[in-house]
């Protein structure tokens, strides 16, 4: 239009059939001005349409357009999520933690920066985020705010006080459980507003030597907590307000529960004090917590009753 004072649609047909190659002939003789503009024109629009259609089919190829379509995916599962737990730290000892909550089928998240950890939790099928666990962007990417519970298993216990500190800065009322390498990092995992703290060390120890000392206990404890074979389970019970257990002794539970579920011991609300094997008159209270044991048909029962 301004070299050849063309119309605006001779202009627009003549560029596109010039873009794009095609090649009819022009619509109105050129000028040697509008050759040469053409000659510009031509050198400019198919070196650009030829970086764009090189981006794309690198953007393919490389991996990116499927990675993006599994990002999306993997958001549109945790949007989904809730009540569902956290895993900070993708190593040896959250690759343990990821297979017991599989085992328990329970939700959860695996929040990791390796790329070789990611790949094996999409491997599993497992939900996971890239990223950071100790960002805030990232633990709301993983649903924070909607998640029950939260364990930090990273290697380093700065970054295990970091990760707690932000997670409950985002939700103060999730359930951390925080990993502690050394003995002097529990006690900044608690100050930091860790519910638990395990050392996996001192735990593997203690371990060791029950099984020196008492191998048939750490075998019942292992039938119980980890059998596939026989339907006998360990489980946590929490007494809400509405269950008629609230105010009654541990006799009265005992014989109203007719479950056949054993109750082994009564954690108060207001205290870390755990009772074990309660007296009968022991007093149940709103917010207390049974660890009772029993077949999951027996658990479920007496759980419908708390």
């Amino acid at each position: 239009m301004a070299v050849e004072g063309w119309t605006f649609s001779d202009a627009l047909y003549m560029t596109i059939l010039t873009i794009s190659t095609v090649g009819y002939a022009e619509v109105h003789p050129l000028h040697p001005a509008g050759r040469i503009f053409v000659v510009v024109l031509i050198i400019l629009g198919v070196t650009t349409f030829l970086y764009i259609i090189t981006s794309i089919t690198e953007f393919v190829v490389s991996g990116e357009f499927s990675g993006a379509l599994g990002r999306n995916r993997m958001k549109r599962r945790i949007d989904a999520l809730k009540e569902h737990y956290i895993v900070c730290g993708f190593g040896r000892v959250g690759m343990q933690v990821a297979l017991e909550l599989e085992r328990e089928k329970v939700p959860f998240v695996v929040i990791d920066c390796n790329a070789d950890s990611l790949t094996e939790c999409v491997n599993h099928g497992w939900i996971c985020v890239e990223g950071d666990a100790s960002n805030d962007t990232v633990l709301e990417e993983a649903g924070i705010k909607r998640a029950k519970g939260l364990v930090t298993a990273t290697d380093t216990d700065a970054d295990n006080v970091y990760i707690v500190l932000s997670a409950k800065g985002l939700n103060e009322k999730l359930f951390v459980v925080g990993r502690a390498n050394l003995e002097k990092s529990e006690y900044k995992l608690v100050k930091a507003g860790a519910d638990r703290v395990l050392s996996p060390y001192s735990m593997g120890g203690r371990r060791l030597a029950s099984l020196l000392l008492r191998p048939t206990v750490v075998e019942f404890l292992d039938v119980v907590m980890h059998s596939k074979e026989i339907e006998l389970l360990m489980e946590e019970v929490i007494i809400d307000d509405r269950s008629p257990f609230v105010g009654k002794s541990m006799h009265d539970v005992r014989r109203t529960c007719a479950t056949g579920a054993n109750i082994l011991a009564l954690k108060k609300k207001n205290n870390r004090l755990m009772i074990i094997n309660p007296t009968p008159d022991t007093v149940v209270d709103c917010g207390d917590r049974f660890v009772a044991l029993g077949t999951k048909e027996q658990l479920n029962e007496l759980e419908g009753l708390s």
